[in-house]
């Protein structure tokens, strides 16, 4: 019965941490993923317990909004006066800066350190020459058959380890109450979340160093609490909660929900003044020459600003792993790794195969990147083994120097020569799609499911007609010595680039007998001439590849001037991202090669919206790559089963992007990745500060900072804007308890456009309750009327 009590609360306690991803998959989730079932208020209080982490932008952070003006005066007016504080914005603001944050001393630091050493050793997925002997036994096996050698548990040579994790746990557990458990184990997977989130990340994904090499949780917590019981350190600590402060608290609260009602306000008012423009204009009807499909991702909305001025280009916003939950087999290594969500179960396995008379030149291809990969390994290993590092330094050093100095003085000629020097497999290759358990050299799905893919991706964002070309742009980011590149690569694709998925939906609505399927069983009409065309923006460089083997002869005039139009884009979108006139493509090469930049670019940093809704609703609007963009058509969507998608898929993944930001920026020592300055790679999937401690589960500081100080990225909770039907939201909310509790727990605003009553903008209240947007402004004057007013240094006391 005990044993079955010490497993619940195991279950019951890990529930609470967020899962830590590895760098070469870097998905960007809610650190406190676990809390979204409690109010966001609730979970931030918990948090700052248990983890002794800022929860809540640092007065710093105020200050700079304050005084940047995007913080209204009349909304925190507004939320000051509905909490009962009569006194003036400025009087509050340095209230907080006089908070003096104090620190908590770490009573498991010994521990940690033990267990980190463990760790680190056991979880190595390659970067270490010596491998620690028994891994395949498990962690806990593996560390009682060596614990009797580590010099920091001398005195476990004069006990009898537990045979199995279970008795190690019960061994330790057996002096306390059931009601002691789960706070015990809290307590402790708490001192290393970072760590804890890696174990379940391994242990739920299952992945081949998991299956090779098991841990679990369960294993962890018995080696450490049968640690910390031999060494007589306190497995349950006095609760020294820090001081509760909760005037500080609520100010903090009411700040931040003043920034974020402030940014909402000059939303509506730029979308609403869009709306009624169109209203005005007789729109013009005119085939466009292509069509592009970007991801959602904020960077694309500026790209597509940018491609839209260069001809007659209409764009769209769809789910960058474009509706296929798939797993990629990498032709360069052989290697097989998620490229669609990471709450959608893969269903299909894309790998590449020959092009039609090209097998010669794939195996050309795979001969010299054979020879490259060897030649890598090779030197990898020189580097790396004790026996020939000093030898190899030694006689390879001038080389290496020359090389060196050459990349940080010309980084941006070294980008251009290896782009051209580089071959791409997409010029021979095509991709293939089968079950994810099934090998076959013929596309091994059934015509139905191949049909669905396409019809999805029309259907999502409401697609009315074809031009003749029509590109699917998938994204990647490409930089030079970033162990946290995969984070600005496609959150879609689980942190891979989405140049695959586009290439694969491309082929797929290319096949004649689908597009007989959606003509005959959806009247969806796709002309003869359009032809569909994978590609990829890099959105380092803001270049767009184009993928062009599927292009007959006939569309290669249209083709060039959409080359030539892309690279027009790329001009004058680099100009606006970096803020210069001159030589911007150079220099955005420049930061996409330079082996010593900290930045760059800027990834999804300062995202704070989710708009759902056709691209006339925001064309000329500037929104600053700010937003998430959906194409949406309500009245397409009868049923509103597209509209369920959207929000079940795409808003959920887009919140745990914002609060993956939001979480960094707070507190980017607990919930980021600290300075990318001290910086030091384990394992190969992860880093820590310095020469040990926790693993970093977030975004390093120059990802969200422009300076240590200064503020890029805004700690902005995710706001939603839909325009469609308020009854038609409603009963998908009603449908769907964990979309309606992440609203009602304030983790996501959520605002409608009513096009039935003219586009009126209404927010959503806890417990489906909805406002109209213009209520009533509040009036500033007659607040200052109702108290007396005592001027003292500015202040109203």
């Amino acid at each position: 019965m005990n044993q079955q009590n010490i497993l619940k609360s195991i279950e019951e306690a890990s529930k609470i941490f967020g899962k830590t991803w590895p760098l070469y998959s870097f998905v960007t989730s809610n650190p406190l993923s676990g809390y979204e079932k409690s109010p966001f208020k609730v979970a931030l209080r918990h948090a700052k317990k248990l983890l002794n982490a800022r929860v809540f932008p640092e007065a710093t952070l105020y200050r700079q909004a304050w005084e940047k003006g995007e913080i209204a005066k009349e909304n925190i007016l507004h939320l000051l006066k509905q909490n009962g504080l009569t006194n003036t914005p400025e009087f509050y603001l340095r209230q907080l800066e006089s908070q003096v944050p104090t620190e908590k001393k770490n009573s498991f630091h010994s521990l940690d350190r033990i267990m980190v050493k463990w760790l680190s050793a056991f979880m190595d997925e390659g970067l270490a020459e010596w491998d620690m002997p028994g891994k395949e036994k498990g962690f806990y096996d593996a560390w009682r058959s060596l614990a009797l050698y580590d010099d920091e548990l001398v005195i476990l040579k004069n006990t009898d380890i537990p045979k199995t994790s279970s008795e190690a746990l019960a061994h330790v557990l057996k002096d306390y109450i059931k009601d002691d458990y789960i706070e015990i184990l809290v307590c402790h997977l708490a001192a290393l979340p970072g760590w804890t989130g890696y174990i379940k990340h391994r242990s739920e994904s299952n992945s081949l160093w998991q299956q090779k090499y098991p841990i679990n949780i369960k294993d962890y917590l018995a080696v450490r609490l049968y640690v910390a019981q031999q060494l007589k350190i306190q497995i349950l600590p006095q609760n020294d909660e820090l001081k509760k402060n909760g005037s500080i608290e609520l100010l903090q609260y009411l700040w931040l929900k003043a920034w974020e009602k402030s940014w909402q306000d000059q939303l509506i008012h730029n979308l609403e003044k869009e709306s009624n423009e169109i209203k005005n204009i007789q729109p013009i009807v005119k085939s466009p020459d292509a069509q592009m499909v970007f991801c959602i991702d904020t960077r694309s909305e500026l790209i597509r600003r940018h491609v839209e001025t260069k001809g007659n280009y209409e764009t769209f916003g769809y789910a960058g792993f474009f509706g296929i939950a798939m797993d990629y087999k990498d032709l360069n290594n052989g290697l097989s790794r998620k490229s669609c969500p990471p709450i959608v179960s893969s269903s299909y396995q894309v790998s590449e195969i020959p092009q039609e008379k090209k097998i010669e030149k794939v195996l050309a291809y795979k001969k010299k990147n054979k020879i490259f990969k060897f030649g890598e390994f090779f030197l990898s290993r020189m580097k790396n083994m004790l026996p020939s590092a000093f030898g190899y330094v030694e006689g390879s050093g001038f080389f290496y120097g020359l090389s060196i100095l050459a990349r940080t003085l010309v980084p941006g000629y070294f980008y251009k020569f290896k782009i051209k020097n580089t071959p791409s497999f997409e010029r021979i290759c095509e991709p293939k799609i089968n079950r994810l358990t099934v090998d076959d050299s013929n596309y091994g799905i059934p015509l139905d499911e191949k049909v669905a893919i396409v019809k999805s991706a029309f259907e999502l964002t409401g697609w009315k007609y074809f031009s003749p070309l029509v590109l699917f742009i998938g994204h990647g980011s490409h930089s030079a010595n970033n162990p946290f590149g995969s984070s600005l690569d496609c959150g879609a694709c689980a942190a891979s680039p989405g140049r695959h998925n586009a290439r694969m939906l491309a082929k797929l609505a290319n096949l004649s007998e689908v597009r007989k399927a959606l003509l005959n069983q959806y009247k969806i009409i796709i002309p003869y001439t359009t032809v569909f065309v994978g590609a990829e923006h890099n959105t380092t460089t803001d270049k767009i590849e184009i993928f062009d083997t599927e292009v007959p002869n006939s569309h290669q005039k249209l083709l060039f001037q959409i080359n030539s139009d892309l690279f027009k884009a790329q001009k004058t979108a680099t100009q606006d991202r970096l803020g210069v006139e001159k030589n911007s493509i150079s220099k955005a090469q420049k930061k996409a090669n330079n082996w010593g930049e900290t930045r760059p670019e800027w990834g999804l940093a300062k995202n704070a919206g989710f708009i759902i809704g056709p691209r006339e609703l925001t064309k000329n609007v500037n929104l600053y790559s700010r937003c998430f963009l959906h194409s949406y058509d309500w009245e397409m969507d009868t049923e509103g089963t597209a509209l369920e998608s959207i929000l079940q898929g795409p808003m959920v993944v887009t919140q745990w992007i914002n609060n993956h930001y939001y979480f960094s920026t707070v507190d980017n020592e607990n919930f980021g990745g600290g300075t990318k300055i001290t910086h030091n790679i384990t394992g190969k999937f992860g880093v820590v500060q310095g020469n040990g401690g926790d693993l970093k589960m977030g975004l390093p500081l120059q990802s969200i900072r422009q300076t240590d100080n200064k503020m890029y990225h805004q700690p902005l909770r995710l706001t939603v804007l839909v325009q469609a039907p308020l009854d038609r939201v409603q009963k998908i909310l009603l449908q769907n308890e964990h979309l309606k509790t992440l609203l009602d727990n304030e983790w996501i605003y959520l605002l409608v456009m009513e096009p039935l009553k003219q586009n009126v903008v209404m927010r959503y209240e806890n417990g489906m309750e909805w406002i109209p947007t213009k209520e009533k402004r509040f009036d500033e004057n007659k607040y200052r009327s109702e108290i007396e007013l005592i001027t003292l240094d500015g202040n109203l006391v």
